[in-house]
């Protein structure tokens, strides 16, 4: 109960406009970046063959956990390091992330991926979707945003956006990647970070200035 009472209070007093602005940016950044992902993937080749309840309860297990230990690991980065040293790195990774994003061709896109089957589909979707998004480009992302956010946000937004990802992988994902080709949602990925990136550029710099000025 302690545990319950000291989580509400800390909620309680986080600023809500914060809060929903951060949760918004990470939602946005990570479901773009997911979306026609290797996870998606997994969760429609899964779908397909088996039940979609089991495989959705798998991958949104797995990207809870992933967000979890991508928070804070941010967090422990946040406190070894200057501001802004934390946002120039920010700003190279989302840089590379979003260069990369841009140079995705469509013969990659179409990626196989291996079909797992099992009684148990929720553990076997958990396990697939930890080991292949583990150290993954998103999960780095969600590290990045702790490190300069709200923690809670960046986990709160980055869930939900996993969560829709999966839904949609499992529902309809075949339906959204004949419609939509996966080089055009790798290029609108792939700008939105590089405009992140520019920010955190930016948040570097009036860091250095402000503890230049304070020496």
């Amino acid at each position: 109960m302690q545990a319950l009472q000291n989580i509400f209070t800390y909620l309680s007093s986080l600023n809500v406009m914060d809060l929903s602005a951060t949760a918004s940016t990470s939602f946005l950044l990570v479901a773009a970046a997911e979306i026609g992902d290797k996870s998606q993937l997994v969760c429609m080749t899964l779908a397909a063959r088996h039940r979609a309840l089991p495989v959705l309860l798998g991958a949104v297990a797995s990207f809870a956990f992933l967000n979890s230990l991508a928070v804070i690991f941010g967090v422990a980065i946040a406190s070894w390091f200057p501001a802004y040293i934390v946002s120039a790195t920010v700003a190279i990774l989302f840089a590379v992330f979003g260069l990369d994003s841009l140079s995705v061709n469509e013969e990659g896109d179409d990626e196989e991926v291996l079909e797992k089957s099992g009684h148990n589909l929720f553990f076997t979707t958990f396990l697939l979707i930890t080991v292949a998004e583990f150290g993954d480009k998103t999960q780095l992302a969600v590290v990045a945003l702790s490190s300069t956010a709200l923690p809670i946000a960046v986990w709160i937004g980055a869930t939900c956006a996993l969560i829709l990802t999966s839904t949609l992988g499992v529902i309809a994902g075949r339906t959204i990647l004949q419609k939509c080709p996966l080089s055009l949602l790798h290029k609108i990925s792939g700008l939105i970070f590089l405009v992140l990136a520019i920010l955190a550029a930016y948040n570097s710099y009036l860091s250095y200035m402000l503890t230049t000025q304070l020496i």
